[in-house]
């Protein structure tokens, strides 16, 4: 655990008001400006020759890196410094890898379709974050990150499997918990767990995802599945984000099912969840639609309307940043129904077109527009 400045200080003469108090030794005008410096890391515990063993000892216990950062051809695997996400945040996503055995005939369609594999979700784009390459005894022209199975088992890496699920589950908390709260440096190496071939699918799906949460710093698949890839890196996405930044979309104008100038228009803000829960039942009408996105700094709706993120105001600026009466005859928009407090207010601030109250849940949008174009 990290030392703050003040419990730092209270190691130092000036908080004992001892003989030494402020004696600028160490360079800083006085112990609390040492304090706060040495939290920080920007001076070293020997500029000060008044600081006690104990404040030497436990600032060097707290100095220690609980898990150590590996590299592989440029992908960082650990480094984590702590047990849970919104005590800080966690560092670098759990690696997703897959076994080639370039001894069976079919490897480069194989090696040809992880190459393939690409995801986009929230503005970013995902391919696999390493190649594992088995039997290897020839060099490979691909895009991938690879590296040789045989220099993969050297890496300072623990694999954390145990057999069965459960046993597995239990040895990465063991693990995390000696590495973040003891610095126990024989638990330091970051960890990973290995899929061997011919597994259900659906029990890797949840004992993956699972591991991906706590605590796996590497996940390595013998058999490759989309679909699976695909859930693990969108779960993997939701999990591995700072949570002092919310997560969003760029706000614009989407479009759905190619919308012409006749489509409903549907309003929400750049809050990602938000967005594709909408954008995922609009993708499923049977009608084209606009969805227009307002900035809100990535909150939902109802905190960026407290947060006087959303108002009339910048709901009308941008649906005039975008052109949007210039680029329809529509002159109906469907707000979320848990702004039906607004209504009256933005259809005075936006006055060329009508304000529709919508559902609350994006589950209900089917339903409601087939009532309304009924």
């Amino acid at each position: 655990m990290e030392l703050s400045g003040l419990q730092i200080f209270k190691y130092l003469p000036a908080a004992k008001k001892a003989e030494h108090t402020n004696c600028k030794e160490c360079e800083c005008p006085t112990c609390m400006a040492f304090a706060l410096k040495l939290a920080k890391n920007q001076v070293e515990i020997s500029a000060c020759p008044y600081a006690p063993e104990e404040l030497k000892e436990r600032f060097e216990q707290a100095r220690k890196q609980p898990q150590k950062t590996v590299e592989i051809a440029g992908l960082k695997i650990g480094g984590e410094n702590v047990l849970y996400r919104h005590e800080k945040t966690f560092i670098n996503p759990t690696a997703l890898a897959v076994v080639v055995d370039m001894s069976k005939p079919d490897f480069e369609g194989r090696i040809k379709r992880l190459e393939n594999f690409e995801i986009t979700r929230v503005s970013e784009t995902f391919k696999i974050d390493l190649v594992i390459l088995k039997n290897c005894t020839q060099n490979i022209q691909t895009t991938l990150r690879t590296i040789r199975e045989e220099e993969f088992l050297k890496l300072p890496l623990n694999d954390a499997g145990r057999g069965d699920f459960q046993a597995t589950a239990d040895n990465l908390l063991h693990i995390r918990t000696k590495a973040i709260l003891e610095k126990n440096e024989e638990f330091a190496e970051p960890t990973y767990v290995y899929f061997k071939s011919g597994q259900d699918i659906n029990e890797v799906c949840a004992q993956a995802s699972f591991y991906i949460c706590k605590y796996a710093n590497m996940l390595v698949f013998e058999d490759f599945d989309e679909a699976l890839f695909s859930t693990l890196i969108t779960l993997r996405q939701n999990i591995f984000t700072d949570p002092q930044k919310p997560l969003q979309v760029e706000a614009k104008i989407y479009e759905f099912n190619n919308p012409d100038e006749n489509s409903i228009i549907f309003m929400t803000t750049n809050f990602a969840l938000t967005f594709f829960a909408v954008a995922n039942e609009l993708e499923n009408l049977s009608v084209p639609s606009y969805l227009v996105v307002t900035p809100a700094d990535g909150m939902s709706v109802l905190t960026a309307w407290s947060a006087e993120k959303f108002t009339a105001t910048m709901a009308a600026r941008t649906l005039k940043k975008f052109d949007l009466a210039g680029r329809v005859k529509t002159r109906k928009i469907i707000i979320p129904g848990l702004l039906a407090h607004m209504q009256k207010e933005l259809q005075e601030e936006i006055k060329d077109f009508e304000i529709v109250v919508g559902t609350r849940e994006a589950y209900e949008i089917a339903d409601f527009v087939k009532n309304m174009t009924a």
